[in-house]
């Protein structure tokens, strides 16, 4: 049938999104997730990353029959698809930001590399995941926490070692380092940053304050 026939360069795309999907996974699933948990970046990433390959991918072969305008349209749209590196609600951290330009980077690779072979597609995808790889065995993430804190007579320098104490107590974490932050005293009441040992950091552990809906999930 005639319906379910398909060409061979929407064939040669999937083949190529497959590609592009299971190394975007390999860095998002076993190398990000791996350390960090965020489940709702991880949602975000290959969301966007299967997105962009199609965005990309339809907007070249649309424009290339407009002669003179191939160039100019895809320019035009690559530019706004880095754009959205502005789309979110909260302040994204330093890390989720490059991934986040991994992610689409390496989704517009692979969509417009539609004259490279797929073994030279392959090996750019390796070589990105390798560079990933690298940097993430060479990065020391420790988990961290933000804490209102409301004993403020121990946050003076030579009370440093009764607070950690006090904070591993009522924690229950091995604290390896203690910020401080805003100070309310009318309130008794410091802001905290405490980098503590672990092997993973939580959702909430970079919310600056948790909303009501989120209560409810403790």
């Amino acid at each position: 049938m005639e319906l379910f026939q398909f060409t061979d360069t929407y064939l040669m795309m999937l083949v190529r999104f497959a590609i592009s999907l299971f190394f975007i996974w390999l860095i998002i699933d076993r190398m990000y997730y791996a350390k960090s948990h965020r489940r709702d970046f991880r949602f975000t990433f290959i969301l966007i990353s299967v997105a962009i390959y199609f965005i990309v991918f339809f907007m070249i072969f649309v424009l290339e029959d407009m002669k003179g305008k191939t160039s100019m349209g895809v320019g035009i749209g690559l530019f706004g698809i880095f754009s959205i590196m502005r789309y979110r609600t909260d302040t994204m951290p330093v890390r989720e930001m490059t991934y986040l330009f991994i992610t689409i980077a390496l989704s517009v690779v692979n969509a417009v590399s539609v004259e490279v072979s797929l073994t030279e597609v392959i090996l750019t995808n390796l070589i990105v995941t390798a560079a990933v790889w690298v940097c993430e065995k060479q990065l020391k993430s420790s988990a961290t926490k933000l804490i209102q804190y409301d004993r403020i007579e121990l946050i003076t320098p030579e009370h440093r070692q009764e607070l950690v104490d006090d904070l591993q107590h009522r924690l229950g974490l091995t604290i390896t380092k203690v910020e401080v932050g805003a100070v309310d005293f009318l309130k008794d009441m410091a802001m905290l940053k405490v980098t503590y040992d672990g092997n993973s950091v939580q959702d909430t552990d970079h919310l600056l304050k948790l909303k009501n809906s989120q209560l409810t999930d403790f």
